[in-house]
């Protein structure tokens, strides 16, 4: 806010005017605004939605994709346990005297990242794209073994 259009142009009110500006461009600055990595991450997460599924084997997670060729997909694991689809839809390139006159497909980096379950088998990930649908399936790992009781021999002394 100007105080000088409100009529005022004492030299306080311009001093105290100024520290506002500087404390709304400190804020701006602070550690707790989010990165442009993670606004951009999030922007592209949010537009990428999916559907997971589980069966008694496997689980399946399906993600839209139409118009995407497979090297335009990445499919990784990270962290052991965090499955991540990417990759980047492109803007075809416009041919001579043609002109967009509406764009409404979306264009850009998508993202999705998803907690893996810990019983999911990450050396068992397939990953198809069908149709425009990106089918990735995790293998679940089997259920481990109940553990028997162990039987001690009792000697006598």
């Amino acid at each position: 806010m100007d105080f000088r259009i409100m009529g005022f142009d004492a030299p306080l009110l311009t001093t105290l005017q100024h520290m506002m500006d500087a404390a709304d461009h400190e804020a701006d600055k602070s550690s707790n605004a989010p990165t442009r990595t993670y606004v951009r991450d999030a922007k592209a997460m949010a537009a990428t939605p999916a559907d997971v599924k589980e069966y008694p084997n496997s689980y399946v997670f399906i993600v839209d994709m139409p118009g995407l060729k497979s090297g335009d997909i990445k499919v990784q694991v990270e962290d052991d346990n965090v499955l991540l689809i990417s990759g980047e839809r492109k803007r075809e390139e416009e041919k001579e005297g043609a002109k967009y006159v509406r764009m409404e497909r979306r264009v850009g980096k998508f993202m999705r990242k998803f907690v893996l379950p810990e019983n999911a088998n990450t050396n068992a990930i397939e990953a198809v794209c069908q149709d425009g649908v990106l089918t990735v399936t995790v293998e679940k790992l089997p259920p481990p073994e109940p553990k028997k009781p162990k039987t001690i021999e009792v000697k006598i002394a």
